[in-house]
């Protein structure tokens, strides 16, 4: 993504007409600055432009006169990962002076997946006004979306159809997540309808993401959609195998498994401190493995391989291995700082609608931070072009 350079800018602060351009005072109202982040994203007039949020402009061009610090730029730049716009939307936070103006500028690029919805409502541009879409509306930019390239997770999966989906699960347990419930009370589509516009359907035929999300068998159509899982007696992997799991089925279904079965294998060492009390003190963080192993889920590569994510348990360490190297703008020195790109948006916007992904690009750190308190060593990442390996040590 380029940012646009100050003088283009200073040229969007002064159009006072322009639909590309949002003028706020302050950041002092979060969920406006949100719904114009999505308006913008979703770019309804098509100009394949990006917008741009000032922060620090009065409505009528003149300069609000804030300061504009590390701390306020660092806040609007996380207003994309906090999972409340979806999918993730591709913006720049930067500071700028514009004509002796100090202000903070949000550079929203037009995304590649429109209808972008804010807490389940999708929001437009349509001159200065930022207001709710109308279903016309949203259906045009699903139709835009259609005739655009997608990432593989919205691809249709040949030779599947609406009834490979367990619709009733995608009505009672995700639509009401996905979407704002008046607008679902509203609504007036079809269920087919609906699913094309959360990009679960093109042209009724399911999407790949929505097969490894609500299909009765993902692993009929993507023959990687599981997660290995092996207990082996000693530090080798040619040690005795103490138990051995295929963790298949909806995205779902694999993920509850998953967490069931790495609290089952944590073992607690309890030490007596004083005569009242004792010390619990688990070999690993069980959150901590809980964001390493959703991470390799979400963020690895189900095109052109049929292996799993594979979690394997030896006596000494865990090691996940997620097929698929780095992606996009991630690479080895920016990885688990914040930096985030989806390979699959669309898995990744449907786990945190399903509850698994509160906050994006926080994982790894969360995990250091748990492993860190824990007493474990700090995990060992191995980057390859073909897969990314973390070990995690016990503690001792």
């Amino acid at each position: 993504m380029s940012p646009l350079d100050e003088r283009e800018l200073d040229r969007l602060r002064a159009d006072l007409e322009s639909d590309r351009v949002e003028r706020k005072e302050s950041a002092a109202d979060a969920n406006k600055l949100r719904r114009n982040i999505c308006a913008l994203a979703n770019d309804l007039p098509g100009h394949g432009l990006p917008g741009v949020v000032f922060i620090g402009i009065r409505d009528d061009g003149r300069c609000a006169e804030i300061t504009i610090d590390d701390r306020l730029l660092k806040k609007l730049a996380c207003m994309k990962d906090d999972g409340t716009i979806m999918p993730i939307p591709s913006l720049v936070v930067q500071k700028h002076d514009l004509s002796g103006c100090e202000v903070a500028a949000i550079v929203v690029e037009p995304s590649r997946s429109p209808p972008v919805r804010f807490r389940g409502r999708v929001w437009v541009r349509v001159g200065p006004t930022v207001r709710q879409a109308t279903p016309e509306e949203e259906q045009r930019l699903t139709e835009r979306r259609l005739a655009g390239e997608r990432p593989f997770d919205q691809r249709p999966a040949p030779h599947a159809n609406a009834e490979t989906l367990d619709l009733g699960y995608i009505k009672a347990q995700y639509l009401p997540h996905a979407v704002a419930e008046e607008v679902l009370e509203a609504n007036e589509r079809s269920l087919v309808q609906q699913l094309e516009s959360l990009r679960l359907l093109v042209d009724g035929t399911p999407t790949c993401g929505a097969i490894l999300g609500f299909a009765r068998d993902p692993r009929w159509w993507i023959p990687g959609a599981y997660v290995q899982f092996l207990r082996i007696d000693g530090t080798e992997i040619t040690g005795p195998i103490r138990d051995q799991k295929a963790l298949a089925g909806r995205l779902e279904d694999v993920l509850r498994q998953l967490d069931e079965l790495l609290k089952l294998n944590i073992s607690v060492r309890t030490e007596v401190a004083t005569v009242s009390r004792e010390l619990r003190a688990p070999d690993y963080p069980v959150a901590a493995l809980q964001q390493l192993a959703r991470n390799a889920v979400m963020h690895r590569s189900y095109e052109g391989t049929n292996a799993p994510v594979q979690v394997y348990w030896y006596s000494d360490r865990v090691e996940i291995r997620s097929p698929g190297g780095l992606y996009g703008r991630v690479t080895p020195e920016n990885f688990g700082t914040g930096a985030v790109d989806h390979r699959n948006p669309l898995v990744a916007e449907i786990m945190h609608h399903l509850g698994f992904a509160q906050r994006f690009g926080l994982g790894i750190p969360l995990a250091r931070k748990g492993l860190e308190e824990n007493g474990n060593p700090e995990p060992h990442f191995d980057f390859q072009p073909t897969h990314v390996v973390v070990t995690v040590e016990a503690a001792s």
